[in-house]
């Protein structure tokens, strides 16, 4: 998620265009507080909702966690991952090592 200047909705403005045809949530601030969000105008939006499509965006681009992703959807974490999947973005993202490490753990205590 970017952050863009009220300057920089003069000077920067096909960016920030850019960014919502791209799917992307963009923060627009003034003197360094946050002002606004932009948030892409598509289908999913129209169909899902304002916050449920805020709450996915955010989540995607791991600004925030499932926990708080579906309390901001307003639905329970079943139904957001739910909704997570209808999308094709997963519920859990762990690096190779990690899911290495945690199938080693589950083989010790197997035995």
């Amino acid at each position: 998620m970017e952050t863009f200047s009220i300057r920089d909705l003069r000077e920067r403005s096909g960016e920030l265009v850019r960014q919502a045809e791209a799917g992307h949530l963009s923060i627009v601030a003034k003197h360094g507080r946050p002002l606004f969000v932009a948030v892409p105008l598509d289908e999913h939006l129209l169909r899902e909702g304002v916050a449920v499509a805020i709450a996915i965006s955010l989540f995607a681009e791991k600004a925030v966690s499932l926990g708080k992703a579906a309390r901001l959807a307003g639905l329970p974490v079943e139904s957001f991952i739910a909704h997570l999947g209808a999308r094709g973005i997963p519920a859990v993202d762990y690096p190779a090592e990690e899911v290495g490490e945690e199938l080693a753990a589950f083989e010790a205590d197997d035995r």
